[in-house]
């Protein structure tokens, strides 16, 4: 059976993202930093939860342990704890911006080292880095785009570095059977944004199962959102 862990999973996107790959046959593991809601949310989908803070050591070498210990390897690890907040650069406190970075980046490498061991022993490991299209210096730099108007130093960097550590994975990754791609779910409503969003949870959620269980002839280091590729 295909085994997977969607960290920040215990509401919105993440919480979806489990929904739908359990309801494939998918034996998931969703991670929570907070044991309470993680166990709530766990009862609620019939699957497994792990407590796993992004920014904890302590807990990411733990998760690994108990995932190993439970099956043996690996074969999805889905990035999808992240955080929202900030303004304009001018408008930006460090401490504001280094809290960003270490959920939405740092967080991400930490996962991803401790879990890549187990990925290698997957016939067919996969890792979606859950992004934004706000990220995309393309985007960013079109006053056409939809978004060319947003400014949010902190958040829309944080998802440019996660972009590039996507394809720095997927590089480093190249010629095993692991597949390294971000993906960008769209504009949804969760309270990453107050529920402001145009998009369900569910349907962002569907973007990163697509990639969660792409075939071994699908691409890696691609970043992508439900209508296909998008611009780095």
């Amino acid at each position: 059976m295909t085994t997977a862990l969607i960290t920040g999973a215990n509401k919105g996107i993440g919480f979806e993202t489990a929904r739908l790959l359990a309801e494939r046959g998918v034996d998931v593991v969703i991670g929570a930093r907070d044991p309470g809601r993680g166990e709530e949310a766990a009862a609620r989908l019939g699957v497994g939860w792990v407590e796993l803070d992004v920014t904890s050591p302590t807990t990411i070498t733990a998760a690994a342990a108990v995932l190993e210990e439970r099956f043996g390897s690996l074969d999805v690890l889905v990035n999808n704890a992240g955080i929202a907040r900030g303004g304009p650069p001018t408008e930006t406190p460090l401490d504001l911006m280094r809290g960003l970075y270490e959920v939405n980046v740092f967080g991400v490498v930490a996962v991803t080292n401790a879990m890549v061991p187990l990925l290698r022993k997957s016939p067919a490991g996969r890792i979606v880095m859950v992004s934004s299209e706000v990220g995309s210096l393309t985007v960013t730099t079109d006053p056409a785009n939809p978004w060319g108007d947003l400014n949010s130093l902190a958040y829309q960097s944080s998802k440019t570095a996660l972009n590039m550590v996507t394809a720095l994975y997927a590089k480093e990754l190249a010629g095993t059977a692991i597949k390294v791609n971000a993906i960008s779910p769209g504009y949804c409503a969760t309270d990453l944004n107050g529920f402001q969003g145009d998009r369900t949870a569910a349907q962002g959620a569907a973007v990163s199962v697509s990639m969660a269980l792409l075939g071994d002839d699908g691409p890696t280091g691609t970043f992508v959102n439900e209508e296909g590729v998008v611009a780095w």
